[in-house]
């Protein structure tokens, strides 16, 4: 029988104004990595892991000041918690998912069989099961385009659409400090364009977006962040795997 754990969260201070929250005890392969950004006027919660322990609860003390939360898309493991939150943004073609608790859409119904039992550790909870897991709905969510701003005051990060990976895939970009959060566009590791909404065309046409970045870090939804060097590394190793070979005409 399986503990239970709590917190169910880890926090680790990357730099005063910036921690990762992850959810340990849940399967590393799809362990998001939660981000948030302190600013001066409001503060910035980018996704919110699978939703079933209360990260509200768990983050109160972190917290001093408005929070802003941004789901950088709809599966389940960026935004199970985002129902907790009063101000949420999402990219608009997946915000009528989002606000509605489309469990195909955002990856967590039973039948896909992306949230199993074996990928728990432990449990949040006496009685937990993932059969019967499911992301609760969000009405209160707000629709992102591209180019829109999310303003902390001190610092401002713009919306990058980036799809691919599925319809409303979004990075988040500070050009100041050249940091970008760029959900699971990409991050080192297997990139999926597989699922439901996946879309490979135009999964390159963002690799190729991101080849014209100008960033210093890479703060990904997944594993471990990394420097311009390997974005490049890892962007020209998507396309060159994906790129369809030219037809003839082309060559």
């Amino acid at each position: 029988m399986k503990q239970i754990q709590h917190p169910w969260f880890a926090t680790q201070r990357i730099r005063d104004d910036l921690y990762c929250i992850t959810e340990p005890l849940y399967t590393w392969e799809n362990r998001a990595n939660l981000w948030l950004i302190k600013g001066r006027d409001a503060d910035l919660l980018i996704d919110t892991g699978l939703g079933v322990s209360s990260l509200k609860l768990y983050l109160a003390d972190l917290l001093d000041k408005p929070l802003k939360v941004v789901a950088s898309h709809v599966h389940f493991d960026h935004s199970g918690s985002c129902h907790e939150f009063d101000q949420v943004y999402i990219h608009q073609n997946e915000h009528r998912a989002l606000c509605s608790g489309d469990q195909q859409m955002i990856l967590s119904a039973p039948e896909i069989g992306f949230v199993p039992d074996s990928d728990f550790a432990a449990i949040p909870y006496q009685g937990f099961s993932a059969c019967d897991y499911e992301v609760k709905a969000c009405p209160q969510a707000q629709a992102l385009q591209h180019g829109d701003v999310i303003d902390l005051g001190n610092r401002a990060f713009e919306v990058m659409h980036l799809p691919g990976h599925s319809s409303g895939s979004i990075g988040l970009y500070d050009a100041s400090s050249q940091q970008f959060f760029s959900g699971d566009v990409v991050y080192d590791g297997h990139l999926l364009d597989d699922l439901e909404d996946s879309v490979i065309s135009e999964y390159l046409d963002s690799m190729e977006r991101l080849l014209q970045l100008k960033t210093n870090e890479v703060c990904p939804g997944h594993y471990h962040s990394f420097d311009r060097r390997r974005l490049t590394e890892l962007v020209r190793q998507y396309i060159d795997t994906r790129k369809a070979p030219l037809c003839p005409s082309e060559k």
